[in-house]
């Protein structure tokens, strides 16, 4: 099914042909034509499915169908200054041939060029809840014109202690809109702040609820905390592991494994919330170029970065909570491509992968790293899965990497040594390069 049949117009159309994506992925194809009828509408789809591109596809295609006005007239709020940046980026991609007006607000910068650019007006505003409230609560926001309305990882905001700023700028909007919810999961509270904000929606559901994509192999390396440096040492020694994002817990953990990692001679960056915004939006050019291939970050990359083709996730530390887990894993693996995610697991990590495993329905597969030897690795705990050795098998039982089927990545089955996929074993897909979007 090509873009051309979902209601978009040439310029639109043009430009993603330019970007080379030929047809949408599901969660597009559904959710576009539902928001060009004008409908309400809670889109939720797993983390790299493309839910930025099916409402901002046709939020451009609606807005260049009439005249700008005074103020602003689509509305965008995402949780992290990173995520508002790119959905801007996206804006400015598929809308090339269109002349709107663009802009974006976030803390952590002056607020000056903001409220200058909300002055002479704008068509889209891409914004963080915490300094949009903070522009309003100043009267550099007018919702006079206001039309659509974006509440995008609303899951995420919820997380993250928003929904009060959130109550208070809905309530500021004109209460004749369109409202649109994306989300990774639909949990009970998503489905209460849907019927608080959206009027008669239409649910566009992809793929099952608050589960990791299934394109993602996922396994376990039980050893001690002292072993994990030399452990995620010894795997990025490995070039099969191109481009890499690596999960601490804290920040100050994240700036010890990134300065552990440079003194083995393996180039980095970090990102995190005590980085400046210059020095993430650094960090983040540099791992896209490929200029560094590892980015060591805290939970605020799990939802804020969308870059295409990272090849390996790494949780040097366990997630205590599931969800957190299935929004890390979620950046690799995005679409049709192939990822791995790699957890270390402690003695003292052990309770929360046991919750994860009670939360996905099934365990995840236990391997060693070949080659590398813990001084005194943890043995497996009582009643974890194990199974016969696999040798120099790639995880997944020998199944093909042209599609994931047969064994399902991340189930129980598997054991032994892992070795990492050379790097002809991914396949690029719809957001993993090109083809889609």
């Amino acid at each position: 099914m090509p873009f051309t049949t979902l209601g978009l117009g040439p310029k639109i159309t043009t430009a993603l042909q330019e970007q080379g994506y030929v047809e949408p992925t599901p969660i597009q194809a559904k959710a576009i034509p539902v928001i060009l009828e004008g409908r309400d509408i809670i889109g939720v789809a797993q983390t790299g499915t493309g839910k930025t591109a099916a409402f901002v596809l046709p939020l451009l295609e609606r807005l260049s169908a009439s005249p700008s006005q005074k103020h602003m007239r689509a509305l965008v709020v995402a949780p992290t200054r990173e995520l508002v940046a790119q959905i801007e980026e996206n804006i400015r991609a598929y809308g090339r041939h269109l002349h709107l007006r663009y802009a974006t607000i976030f803390g952590g910068v002056g607020e000056g060029p903001q409220i200058q650019a909300l002055g002479r007006g704008v068509d889209i505003a891409v914004a963080t809840p915490g300094r949009l409230l903070d522009l309003m609560q100043q009267r550099h926001v007018n919702f006079a014109d206001l039309q659509v309305l974006v509440l995008d990882e609303a899951d995420r905001m919820l997380d993250m202690g928003f929904l009060p700023p959130i109550r208070k700028i809905v309530a500021a909007t004109p209460k004749v809109r369109q409202t649109l919810l994306f989300s990774a999961t639909l949990s009970k509270e998503i489905e209460a702040v849907s019927k608080e904000f959206l009027k008669t929606p239409v649910l566009v559901e992809i793929g099952a609820r608050s589960t990791p994509v299934e394109a993602v192999a996922q396994w376990i390396v039980e050893l001690s905390q002292a072993a994990k440096v030399p452990a995620l040492v010894h795997l990025l020694q490995d070039a099969a592991l191109e481009s890499v994002l690596v999960f601490s817990r804290t920040k100050h953990g994240a700036d010890r494994i990134a300065r552990k990692l440079e003194s083995a001679g393996i180039k980095c960056a970090t990102l995190h919330s005590n980085r400046t915004q210059g020095q993430r939006i650094l960090a983040l050019k540099r791992f896209k170029s490929g200029e560094v291939r590892c980015l060591v970050a805290t939970d605020i990359a799990a939802r804020g970065i969308d870059v295409d083709g990272i090849s390996h996730v790494i949780n040097y530390d366990f997630p205590p909570q599931p969800e957190d887990y299935v929004h890390r894993i979620g950046r690799t693996g995005r679409a049709q491509a192939i990822g791995d995610a790699i957890s270390f697991v402690s003695h003292d990590e052990m309770d929360d992968l046991r919750r994860l495993e009670k939360f996905l329905g099934r365990g995840i597969a236990r391997r060693k790293l070949e080659g590398f030897v813990a001084n005194t690795p943890h043995p497996v705990a009582a009643g974890d899965r194990s199974a016969a050795p696999l040798g120099n098998r790639p995880p997944g039982g020998g199944r093909s990497h042209a599609r994931p089927g047969g064994h399902r990545p991340g189930g129980s089955g598997g054991g032994g040594s892992w070795r990492p996929r050379g790097p002809g074993g991914r396949r690029s897909g719809p957001t993993g390069r090109r083809g889609r979007t």
